[in-house]
């Protein structure tokens, strides 16, 4: 297939930059412009088919959701359910199991799930992860109407590598783009305005109703979740953002497990962005302690205030083992790496000194841990019509 990939490639950009005919590129093999002809066509024909596959493979992984919200009648004054928006997921297991953006859902009373043979189902929440736009949601549907995706086995992606995204768009039933990946390493912001980090950028065509769908490699295999697309208008611009399927896995195993990411926590509160900015801080500022958390048994110390009134700050976390920090944002991604109970050293900014304190990381114990509703967790969503970087729908 690669071969033959190439040598079509090889005739397009030969007729294309330099006025040649088959005859000056004939393949070996070939004797006359006719036969060059004829393998160009089945070359062609050759990867149409292959896309084509692909696209028959995936197809049936890839659902529709609707998102439901609450209305009272003017009239009546009775509560009823209409339908406020709509994107698109895929199935995760055979359990049920379908990941989307978390947008898609955000703010939502309920979700609908249909899958490839128009069979629509009630979702119950699973779990979400508004940090990294994912959420879980899980259908009660026969195990012979459920496909998962397969999650590329590839170590790392590469700049040029063909990839196509399978959605919704505008509520177009399975609809396929293809492109390619334009760049690697992006970042972007989140529905909780902590940056993604690690996103792939590609030139697949995505637009409103394809965020959640799957990003797919040659093989058909998940590379990323189309999430965002940078426009000033809100339409498809050649600029797609996919949440790498790196990413993809450990949250969602979270997610499915115990409706959260389990992030450790070290029992402290951080200064906001804006304070730390009118603080000239570069760091992560601790304002306050939790009794018995991870911070007070390490030692590490909160902001405080003397009886004469005057203010003492407290520790600032400048890095987390190699992972420097210089916001609270940076503190939450650094934190991802690392599990509950393991021994991690901060590096901290007291007054004047530099010091390295190692920290037991302890469980976020607080969190909630079992999601029942979609209403119940839902906050209405927020109106981001003046963002370049936009959820695609």
């Amino acid at each position: 297939m690669r071969g033959r990939e190439l040598t079509l490639v090889a005739l397009l950009l030969a007729g294309a930059i330099g006025g040649y005919t088959a005859r000056d590129i004939l393949p070996v093999g070939a004797q006359t412009a006719k036969e060059a002809d004829a393998v160009a066509l089945d070359d062609l024909r050759s990867i149409e088919r292959a896309t084509v596959d692909l696209f028959d493979r995936a197809a049936p992984s890839v659902v529709y959701i609707t998102s439901m919200a609450l209305r009272r009648d003017g009239f009546s004054l009775s509560l009823r359910q209409i339908e406020r928006g709509s994107g698109s997921g895929f199935i995760w297991d055979r359990s049920g199991h379908i990941v989307t953006n978390f947008h898609v859902i955000e703010g939502a009373s309920a979700a609908r799930v249909t899958l490839a043979d128009q069979s629509t189902f009630e979702a119950e929440l699973v779990g979400v992860a508004p940090e990294k736009d994912l959420a879980v949601l899980r259908v009660n549907a026969p195990g012979e109407k459920l496909t998962p995706l397969p999650l590329s086995s590839a170590e790392e992606l590469q700049v040029g590598q063909f990839v196509m995204a399978i959605g919704n768009p505008f509520g177009l039933d399975h609809t396929l783009t293809t492109g390619v990946i334009s760049a690697l390493g992006r970042e972007i912001d989140s529905r909780a305005r902590i940056p993604i980090r690690d996103v792939i950028q590609t030139d697949a065509a995505i637009n409103p109703g394809n965020s959640g769908g799957p990003l797919l490699d040659s093989r058909g295999e998940l590379v990323g979740v189309n999430t965002a697309i940078f426009s000033p208008s809100g339409a498809y611009a050649g600029i797609g953002f996919a949440i790498p399927a790196a990413t993809v896995r450990w949250v969602v195993d979270d997610l499915i497990v115990h409706g959260r990411i389990m992030r450790p926590s070290l029992g402290i509160d951080i200064a906001t962005g804006e304070m730390a900015r009118r603080l000239r801080i570069d760091g992560a500022l601790i304002l306050n302690v939790h009794p018995g958390g991870a911070a007070e048994r390490a030692g590490l110390r909160p902001t405080r205030r003397t009886p004469s009134g005057a203010v003492i700050l407290g520790d600032v976390i400048t890095a987390v083992g190699d992972d420097e920090v210089h916001s609270g944002h940076d503190l939450v991604l650094a934190l991802e790496p690392h599990r509950n109970g393991e021994e991690v050293v901060f590096r901290v900014r007291r007054g004047r000194e530099v010091l390295e304190i190692k920290v037991r990381l302890g469980s976020n114990e607080h969190a909630s841990k079992s999601l029942q509703s979609l209403q119940s967790f839902m906050s209405p969503q927020r109106n981001d019509a003046a963002a370049d970087t936009r959820g695609a729908g």
